[in-house]
């Protein structure tokens, strides 16, 4: 970085766009920073010129700069509004972090120095918003009890405050919160608590997407998933819309609910659409792979289509929670095929037919008829299962069980008759 500064200009703001390397378009910046001027006009320049070097340094995955940035600005941040400063680190420093790779650690950091600087300074607007910021950052660092104690203080402040677009952001955040810890009445009562405070104020595009999103995923764990269907396609479309990589998560959970409905005919047709084919990726693969898997009832697809998109499918925390009632339900159905044909057919053979251990088929067979999933019996001593016919059911019972009951409520009535006539 050179010593002397540079006049802030447009002319410099040009300069350092014509810099035939990021380098010295970088050192341009800084440059400009450094002009003690601080009028109205060089201030504007001096602002801009922050954004362009905070999204150099980004581009250029230097993040400890940035920190140093941040710190180095905070003279500059005294000359300006308090509603600018907010928007510079913001908007500007700590989002070009975020988008550098693997500086979750350093973003924990950064927010915790920020928070602590907007304490001591009194910039209460800033510090609410670095704060919402530092609870995503630990939530996403699997800190919940922090992640929460940070979020119930400050849920109170800006409720007092009355601060809303916040408020939604904050609800939001601790339904997604609690629905990591396995809350779901917590999580539901905070999504309930964000549509209120959306209800009264213009919600901008991605945040309505991010809560139509947030109550898909509570309705697919209630197993609703035709209400769940409607909420990821709500999302889909605001996140479409925004070119958000949003987008692509509620497209594959669409497609996920689809698959539990028993319509995984569906999907290939959803993706072939014109707005389908712009996802096409592992993600849209991977749901493809299961929504074939479940319409041939094979497990053996399923487990293929597990291995070879482990990633997209045992590692996605929405779709895993899931996997193991939809590999139950691709079960008893391969299982219900298998034994169509047979009045009585050895457990070996079943095991044998569906490619799994015979006392794991015998277990699943068991639970089946408990829950009458079928009609019939396992013969443990000849090692065979036996199907019954389905039991017809005979009229006659359920209309005496009604007669019965009608002529209680007669006999009922004329006691209480008679009770009155001898009072």
């Amino acid at each position: 970085m050179a010593s002397s500064y540079l006049p802030a200009t447009t002319d410099s703001l040009a300069q350092a766009s014509e810099a035939t390397t990021p380098s010295e378009a970088i050192s341009i910046l800084y440059r400009i920073l450094e002009n003690p001027s601080s009028s109205s006009e060089a201030l504007r320049i001096k602002e801009q010129a922050i954004f362009n070097l905070s999204d150099l340094l980004s581009q250029e995955k230097r993040a400890e700069d940035l920190q140093k940035l941040l710190v180095q600005l905070r003279p500059f941040f005294s000359l300006i509004p308090k509603a600018k400063t907010a928007k510079i680190v913001n908007k500007g420093i700590v989002d070009a972090v975020a988008k550098i790779p693997g500086t979750s650690d350093l973003q924990i950091t950064l927010c915790k120095d920020i928070v602590q600087w907007a304490r001591s300074e009194k910039r209460t607007f800033l510090r609410q918003r670095v704060e919402a910021k530092l609870a995503a950052l630990l939530m996403e660092n699997k800190e919940y009890s922090e992640a929460l104690t940070l979020l119930s203080g400050l849920i109170k402040e800006v409720r007092r405050l009355d601060d809303k677009l916040l408020l939604v952001e904050i609800d939001l955040l601790e339904s997604q919160l609690h629905f990591s810890l396995r809350n779901l009445p917590k999580a539901k009562a905070a999504l309930t608590a964000a549509r209120t405070a959306a209800n009264a104020i213009y919600v901008p595009p991605a945040q309505q997407g991010a809560i139509d999103l947030q109550s898909g995923i509570l309705h697919a764990e209630e197993k609703d998933y035709k209400t769940a269907y409607s909420y990821f396609y709500e999302a889909f479309e605001a996140f479409n819309a925004l070119e958000n990589p949003q987008a692509l998560y509620s497209l594959k959970y669409m497609l996920l609910c689809k698959i539990m409905v028993s319509q995984a005919d569906d999907v290939a047709g959803i993706i072939s659409t014109k707005v389908g084919l712009n996802y096409q990726g592992p993600e849209v693969d991977a749901m493809k792979a299961v929504a074939d898997a479940h319409s041939k009832r094979s497990l053996k697809l399923f487990e293929t289509a597990l291995r070879n998109f482990k990633a997209q499918l045992d590692e996605d925390p929405i779709v895993h929670r899931h996997l193991s009632s939809l590999y139950d339900t691709l079960m008893e159905q391969n299982l219900c095929r298998l034994i169509e044909p047979f009045s009585t057919v050895e457990i070996a053979h079943i095991a044998e037919l569906i490619e799994l251990p015979a006392d794991h088929v015998e277990k699943k067979l068991s639970q089946m008829i408990l829950d009458k999933k079928f009609a019939g019996t396992l013969d443990q001593g000849a090692g065979c299962l036996v199907i019954f016919e389905d039991p017809k059911q005979d009229a006659i019972y359920p209309a005496t069980l009604e007669t019965i009951s009608n002529m209680g409520k007669v006999v009922d009535s004329l006691f209480v008759r008679s009770s009155k006539i001898v009072a």
